[in-house]
């Protein structure tokens, strides 16, 4: 195009077309260097500087646990009391076999420095059960360190190393701030290799494995045994994660790496350092995700919040919280989902008065809480055995009222009221909802039910109310939960 046009142009016009052809050129080749520029430092040709940068900080952590060695198998073992028992003990004892002698098991992991007095982070699952913790640096300099603190939960334990020195350390980073794709850069000790750094991107944010705390950074920067409790850093020299776990079918690194967010490490190192332990936010009730079903049974705009399926002695009992309410808005933040509020609620901190906003029979409330301590231990769910009652078949389910001998056969508390559900139709929408034998629905439509009847009547104000769905409250042990029922069946 630019070649034709100045073709067509004669003369003085002509040579100022081509000055215009040329400048237009130039701006094109100075926005594509801008660009190839941008792309050079979005993607760097080394990541030696950075490496070089952090190692010092890097520690592998080399634990001992003495057990007691066991008797050798295949030893004759003699009863108390049996002929020529003195003679086999004391040849056996004479050639180092009789008595079982203390060994030692050794395991290899990662960790970072954090503060120039030697604090250490680390997995917990690297240094669980040691008698002795060693510390190598990059520098060779080997100290023994001493426990801290650990929080099982979060897997994160916290180290101190004594020195007469200054020691190099790391600082913390925004794990917030990290996107997908961002590159990372994994330093560790791999299988016992010592030292290695290993570089990627990543590949996905607030991963959850199994803990109720989780929020894992998912890298495919190469994590291997032993890389555990070591750093992940963005290119800023900053520890936006702590490697912890690796999705392999080999135990080898396949790409699918985890390491926890720095700002839920943090949080948790801070504890350590002052108390020794954790110490989370306590609310005291139990919760289940909002299904698309409960959120239409309950005329909710949206399946977002936290059900509340009861509420213990504690907080949330004393500032008025119910069973049934949704919690949608917790110290100025949107609740999406269960997972959610656990992390809000135990991140905010103990003795620490929150603002928890629920929906309530179709209408917004702002309740005041002070938050307790968190106590992870719990009763164990007592068994239920089946009790003789006469049943009634309603929604896909036999249901029989409660009775005393019920409870006491089920060890179920004296003042509990309901309906004992005797069995399910296969195939039944209670059923596919996860209702079994045994199960007791004390609510209905957000109502206490104490009978059959109970239970008709708010099925029937359910469906005169034009809904498809019932909200039900069904008890399996301890363990409440609400379940939304088809009407429709």
């Amino acid at each position: 195009m630019f070649h034709s046009t100045a073709r067509a142009l004669r003369g003085p016009d002509r040579a100022a077309g081509l000055r215009m052809v040329q400048a237009l050129m130039l701006g094109a080749l100075f926005l594509l260097v801008q660009a190839l520029a941008v792309t050079a430092q979005d993607r760097p040709a080394s990541f030696a500087d950075l490496a070089e940068e952090v190692s010092p900080a890097v520690v592998n952590i080399t634990t001992s646990t003495r057990v007691a060695a066991e008797m050798e198998r295949g030893l004759p073992q003699l009863p108390d009391g049996a002929p020529f028992q003195d003679f086999f003990n004391d040849f056996f004892n004479r050639n180092g076999q009789g008595t079982p002698r203390p060994r030692q098991s050794q395991s290899l992991g990662s960790g970072f420095v954090i503060s120039d007095d030697g604090y250490i982070v680390t997995n917990n699952h690297v240094i669980e059960g040691a008698d002795e913790i060693n510390i190598e640096f990059f520098s060779g300099l080997q100290l023994s360190a001493r426990l801290v603190g650990t929080d099982p939960a979060t897997d994160i334990a916290l180290l101190k190393v004594e020195h007469d020195e200054p020691l190099p350390h790391v600082p913390w980073g925004d794990s917030e701030a990290a996107r997908v794709g961002d590159w990372v850069l994994a330093v560790g000790n791999p299988l016992g290799q010592g030292f290695s750094v290993s570089a990627g991107i990543i590949s996905a944010r607030g991963r959850a494995l199994q803990g109720n705390f989780d929020d894992y950074l998912q890298t495919d920067a190469a994590i291997n045994r032993g890389n555990s409790g070591g750093p992940l850093f963005n290119m800023a020299g900053q520890v936006i994660g702590v490697n912890t776990a690796i999705l392999s079918p080999t135990g080898g690194s396949i790409g699918i790496g985890f390491a926890m967010s720095s700002n839920v490490a943090e949080r948790v190192v801070m504890q350590l350092q002052e108390f020794g332990t954790t110490r989370r936010g306590w609310l005291g009730v139990r919760i289940q995700d909002v299904t698309a079903d409960m959120a239409e049974a309950m005329s909710l705009q949206r399946p977002n919040g936290a059900l509340v399926t009861e509420v213990m002695e504690g907080p949330a009992r004393e500032a008025g919280i119910q069973s049934g309410d949704v919690i949608t808005r917790f110290n100025g933040s949107d609740v999406t989902d269960t997972r959610d509020l656990v992390r809000r609620v135990a991140d905010a901190g103990v003795d620490i008065i929150v603002d928890v906003t629920v929906m309530r029979n179709g209408s917004e409330q702002v309740i005041e809480v002070t938050l307790g301590l968190r106590d992870d231990g719990g009763p164990a769910a007592p068994s239920r055995p089946q009790a003789p009652a006469e049943p009634a078949e309603m929604m896909g389910m036999e249901l029989a009222e409660l009775t005393q001998q019920m409870r006491d056969d089920m060890a179920l508390p004296s003042a509990m009221t309901g309906l004992l559900v005797r069995g399910v139709q296969p195939g039944s929408d209670a059923d596919n909802k996860g209702i079994r034998a045994g199960d007791i629905i004390t609510e209905a439509g957000q109502e206490p039910v104490t009978s059959i009847a109970d239970f008709q009547t708010q099925i029937d104000a359910a469906r005169d109310a034009g809904r498809r769905n019932i909200l039900v409250m069904v008890r399996r042990g301890d363990d409440p939960r609400f379940v939304a029922l088809s009407l429709e069946d």
